[in-house]
């Protein structure tokens, strides 16, 4: 277990299975929660979107965990492939494996856990919601794609927010879809104006205001 000091960026390296994966961990003082990242197909622990809503949670005492879902080589392989980016059980195995790891290097500091997933990140973010149904407290989705969560859907447990950009049609249809399965306490917030990478002025703020507030009624309390 690591000491790991508040109000500081922490580059950590996480196990799992026979790999190691890259994250940047940060824990404002008085943080009651933990949101961890899940990023989208060839996105990284750097994705400028997600270290922005971050931002906001550190902000909003929330702790945060941005970290690779794949190593260097795999990326390399999926490059070329794209066949690990769309394979949502691996994906939320590696998730999986990562909120191991906070449970038992952050034991000390009691924090309620929660996932934020984009695009692919967002079905592996369910499915592992689904599995680890007693330690995950609140999902938020940005522009994900929670209809490849399939059979997970209905098994999710944590109170889940969809968010999707209102002109993101297509996306707009798999989130409704994905919603009607879901048994759990579930919004759907469509931002008007917005595309899929929320890419407008304004759009991924008000993501990052709507994350902020799910998760500090759900993990801050």
């Amino acid at each position: 277990m690591t000491n790991f000091t508040s109000d500081t960026e922490h580059p950590v390296i996480i196990p799992s299975n026979k790999v190691h994966l890259d994250g940047l961990l940060h824990i404002p003082q008085g943080a009651k929660g933990l949101v961890l990242f899940v990023h989208g197909s060839g996105s990284s622990r750097f994705s400028t979107r997600n270290q922005h809503v971050a931002k906001v949670l550190n902000q909003a005492k929330l702790a945060t965990l941005l970290f690779d879902l794949l190593t260097p080589e795999e990326e390399e392989i999926d490059d070329q492939t794209r066949e690990l980016r769309f394979d949502i059980e691996f994906l939320a195995s590696r998730l999986i494996d990562t909120t191991h790891w906070c449970l038992k290097q952050l034991v000390t500091h009691d924090l309620k856990l929660g996932y934020f997933g984009a695009s692919t990140g967002g079905g592996a973010a369910l499915v592992a919601a689904a599995k680890e149904s007693i330690t995950v407290k609140a999902v938020v989705s940005r522009g994900g794609r929670p209809d490849l969560a399939g059979v997970s859907l209905s098994h999710v447990q944590a109170p889940t927010l969809l968010i999707v950009g209102g002109n993101d049609e297509a996306v707009i249809e798999m989130n409704e879809s994905a919603m009607s399965k879901m048994h759990c306490v579930k919004e759907l917030e469509i931002i008007p104006g917005a595309t899929h990478l929320f890419e407008e002025p304004g759009t991924l703020d008000e993501v990052a205001r709507l994350a902020k507030a799910w998760f500090v009624k759900y993990l801050g309390e």
